[in-house]
């Protein structure tokens, strides 16, 4: 009678299969979850950026592009934009290291003109290529 301890090849192989095939079907998830996050930072970015515009709409009657006048930051490897801001309106753009350059969101307030970037279908409405 033999002694056998430890695992076969076939076991082995069996195992190293199934492993890669959870692995196939995880991967993907993850990397769609991560680009979810990071398109809902970029959102947020322009959410904060909205709210503090119309704070400084309120003291001075115009819209800035300068963070420094808004007191506004945006989040680690995101970078927003303000393209046009005026007495009447506003817009900016959000873009995320981890995407493509024509990847990103935007937004755009009054009579200011709208972004190319996911092409927002109304004034406040924020549109994102991903």
């Amino acid at each position: 009678m033999r002694n056998s301890s430890g695992f076969s090849l076939i076991e082995l192989l069996l195992v190293t299969l199934i492993i890669g095939i959870l692995a196939t079907i995880a991967i993907p998830r993850l990397t769609a979850a991560r680009d979810r996050a990071f398109v809902a930072t970029m959102q947020a970015d322009l959410r904060n950026l909205a709210t503090q515009q119309e704070i400084h709409y309120a003291d001075e009657l115009t819209y800035s592009n300068d963070f420094d006048d808004l007191a506004f930051s945006s989040s680690d490897r995101v970078t927003v934009t303000v393209t046009e801001a005026s007495g009447t309106g506003w817009s900016a753009t959000a873009a995320h290291e981890a995407f493509e350059d024509d990847d990103g969101c935007s937004v755009y307030y009054g009579d200011a003109t709208a972004t190319t970037l996911g092409s927002p279908g109304g004034p406040g409405e924020i549109a994102c290529t991903r």
